[in-house]
């Protein structure tokens, strides 16, 4: 049987991705570390995936009979003052925090990358202008800045993905603009406008490959500073509004009680812990696979 032909472009890509995937296991099992960061996240998603069939009560669900029980057989976890099943709240409440950190980080990270790309591509006026404008955002505080934006909009969903991806898109922006003002100088690039290619096409089809994989290891990291943020925004008022099941503000009902009823803030910490963990080691396991001298590669 004669196999088909691929076009060459189409066989370079799939070498890429292998030689790039075989790169990031390579650094991953040298990492070990990284798969158990990989695979907690993993975890953490796929039970906020499948909460609405394994969590053992509705999250809304108020029995005022079985208030502020600690954890037992039937409430691991405790309840809370309305007598809510505290697992289930949490189960619920890593969809909300989730959503936000990936909406919002995915939004910063096209947005800011683009900026990068464009100031780092051009220079000049265009740089300085640009740069200058995401010192000024920089120059707040990430929780600061967020709180600001939500305080302005109001709290909801929407506004706390804004203000989030708001205090992400500068440190996206610096770490995009880095290495394109490097990228644009080497061969192929020069090679790429020899041949009439516009701007949009050398950006897009020949720089941004190259400085996608810093962006990536930026990405992972801040995941975990946007659930954190979600949380504290959540913890003094400016999260999604109750009854929704968030952790911070599962921790804010928790923390006027927390000597008598310590549960009550306790594990909903402890999930935000479990993730902005394993987010931790997984983007430790990127940078590894992205730089071969933290790998002892030559």
């Amino acid at each position: 049987m004669t196999k088909a032909v691929h076009p060459a472009a189409s066989s370079d890509f799939r070498i890429m991705l292998g030689a790039a995937g075989a790169g990031l296991i390579k650094a991953f099992n040298t990492n070990k570390t990284s798969w158990i960061g990989l695979g907690l996240f993993l975890f953490v998603c796929l039970l906020a995936i499948l909460a609405p069939w394994i969590a053992p009560y509705d999250p809304l669900d108020q029995n005022i009979l079985f208030r502020l029980r600690p954890p037992s057989e039937a409430h691991w976890m405790g309840t809370d003052f309305f007598g809510r099943d505290i697992l289930s709240r949490i189960l619920y409440g890593a969809r909300i925090s989730l959503v936000i950190g990936l909406v919002a980080i995915a939004t910063a990270m096209v947005i800011g990358t683009a900026i990068g790309l464009i100031a780092g591509y051009y220079g000049g006026r265009v740089d300085i202008i640009v740069m200058q404008t995401m010192d000024v955002l920089l120059a707040f505080p990430s929780l600061i800045l967020g709180l600001i934006v939500v305080a302005m909009l109001g709290p909801s969903i929407t506004n706390l993905i804004i203000a989030i991806a708001l205090t992400a898109i500068p440190p996206f922006a610096r770490i995009a603009r880095a290495p394109t003002i490097a990228v644009k100088e080497r061969e192929f690039i020069e090679a790429g406008r020899a041949l009439g290619y516009s701007d949009a096409r050398l950006m897009l089809g020949h720089i941004l490959p190259n400085i996608l994989p810093e962006v990536l290891v930026m990405g992972s990291l801040w995941l975990a500073t946007a659930i954190r943020v979600e949380a504290s925004l959540a913890f003094i008022g400016l999260g999604v509004s109750p009854p929704t099941a968030t952790w911070g503000g599962m921790i804010r009902e928790g923390f006027e009680n927390i000597l008598d009823s310590f549960w009550l803030a306790l594990f909903p910490s402890i999930a935000i812990l479990i993730v902005v963990f394993a987010l931790n080691l997984l983007g430790d396991g990127l940078r590894d696979a992205i730089d071969p001298r933290l790998r002892g590669e030559q």
